[in-house]
């Protein structure tokens, strides 16, 4: 009688929007808990932020009911019953068997495409919080010596672009990486970091802050920093 074989799993392939949807949800779990599970409205959102996303994306309605149609029975998402709107929540942690630490990473890399170790260390905060880079290697290592009967690796170390220090990590959930394609993005990035996104999120940031520090001087009955102060505040000072 010939022995039975074991067949290694084999691993899923998500297509770009399977991607973002997927990692939407993980993000939305841990940044706004209150608001999930998401409303196939609330998810479709989320896909198409400006901020902390690569590739910037404009999906339909239709496009992410098809990837969560996709996702549903590969037990990566689950529908939520109850209520008269659908809610959607991810399954990662135990659809691929991996620990929370490692989820984190590859729903990260997921929507912000590849990143230094340091980078996602950074990025991870509202997610979960390292304790320092090495150990965001040590996870990220891990999946990628994932052994085959496990499903394979699920991320890779790129290539070493030019004028950087460190090497950037992808997820492999859509396929093998092309890694020419990626180098390129990356000199493309790094040529154009210094410019209108950074400048008019720092911009933002101080319209921000100057409101709040208007805010709490005219409760106080104080002058702005950089403005003369108001005749009462004068005449007390004379």
């Amino acid at each position: 009688m010939t022995p039975s074989t074991t067949t290694p799993p084999q691993p899923t392939t998500l297509s770009p929007v399977e991607a973002r949807v997927l990692g939407t949800l993980m993000e939305k779990a841990r940044t706004v808990p209150d608001s999930y599970p998401l409303t196939l409205n609330s998810l479709l959102l989320g896909c198409n932020q400006k901020t902390s996303r690569d590739p910037l994306m404009e999906l339909d309605e239709a496009q992410v009911a098809t990837a969560l149609d996709t996702l549903k029975p590969l037990g990566l998402v689950r529908e939520v019953s109850g209520g008269r709107t659908a809610r959607y929540e991810h399954n990662v942690q135990r659809a691929i068997g991996v620990p929370e630490q490692s989820a984190v990473l590859l729903g990260l890399l997921m929507l912000r495409g590849p990143q230094t170790a340091g980078e996602l260390r950074l990025n991870t905060e509202r997610w979960y919080k390292f304790a320092d880079i090495s150990s965001v290697e040590g996870f990220l290592e891990e999946l990628q010596d994932r052994a085959a009967e496990k499903g394979g690796p699920l991320v890779t170390k790129l290539a070493r672009t030019p004028g950087t220090r460190e090497q950037r990590w992808a997820h492999l959930l859509c396929g093998p990486v092309d890694e020419q394609q990626a180098t390129a993005a990356a000199i493309s990035d790094s040529a154009n970091s210094p410019t209108a996104e950074r400048l008019a999120r720092l911009e933002a940031e101080v319209l921000q802050l100057r409101a709040t520090v208007e805010k709490l001087c005219a409760e106080l009955g104080m002058s702005p920093p950089g403005q003369p102060p108001t005749n009462d505040r004068a005449k007390n000072a004379v």
